[in-house]
């Protein structure tokens, strides 16, 4: 088995990317869906978020509020440290339990949007960054997600730097071309990942 680590700043195609990886037949643990789950009605993560955070933190369903949490976290390093030690454990402890039950020559791929952060390259086999200059995540925010130029040079602010991303890099995926440039560079890296699955 090979284990490795995907990330990319915000807007950087992380996401097609993991879906290309998918398509060549790449196990995905995707960070943020376990994320999702671990706090979901009835776990003990959201128990855990409610009694850190209040219940006004949950919908009249029951359940997280995400976006009402995410205006008490944001910008608050304090409030995000606190957040994260509660639901980051649950979510290692996910991901773990999922790559244990992946076939013993299967190339899992974490994706795992703040793993230079969170500073867990030492978990992987290897950490591929998908890469793209900040002027085409900026764009690429604005445009295609709806955000206000403010609110994306924020999300881009409170992330690692670029730098600091690459300097975790093993393989650099660049994305600022089109997706077919995109798909090619995936498919050479996928066969250097199945041949180092194969000797691992």
């Amino acid at each position: 088995m090979l284990s490795v680590g995907l990330t990319g700043g915000i807007g950087s195609g992380k996401s097609e990317v993991s879906r290309l990886l998918v398509g060549h037949g790449a196990v995905l643990i995707d960070s943020d869906r376990i994320a999702r789950e671990v706090v979901e009605p009835g776990t003990p993560g959201l128990t855990a978020v409610v009694e850190a955070f209040g219940e006004e933190m949950l919908t009249p369903e029951g359940a997280l509020d995400r976006p009402k949490l995410g205006t008490v976290v944001f910008g608050d390093s304090a409030e995000v440290a606190r957040l994260n030690a509660i639901v980051h454990p649950l979510v290692r402890a996910r991901s773990a339990e999922l790559q244990r039950a992946a076939d013993a020559d299967a190339v899992v791929v974490n994706d795992v949007p703040l793993l230079v952060e969170s500073d867990l390259t030492a978990l992987y086999d290897l950490v591929i960054v998908v890469d793209a200059t900040p002027e085409t995540r900026l764009d690429r925010l604005v445009r295609l997600r709806g955000m206000t130029e403010e609110n994306a040079r924020a999300r881009m602010a409170a992330q690692a730097t670029r730098e600091q991303r690459l300097a975790a890099a093993d393989i650099v995926i660049d994305n600022d071309g089109p997706l077919d440039t995109l798909a090619k560079r995936v498919d050479a890296v996928w066969a250097e990942l199945a041949e180092r699955a194969a000797r691992h």
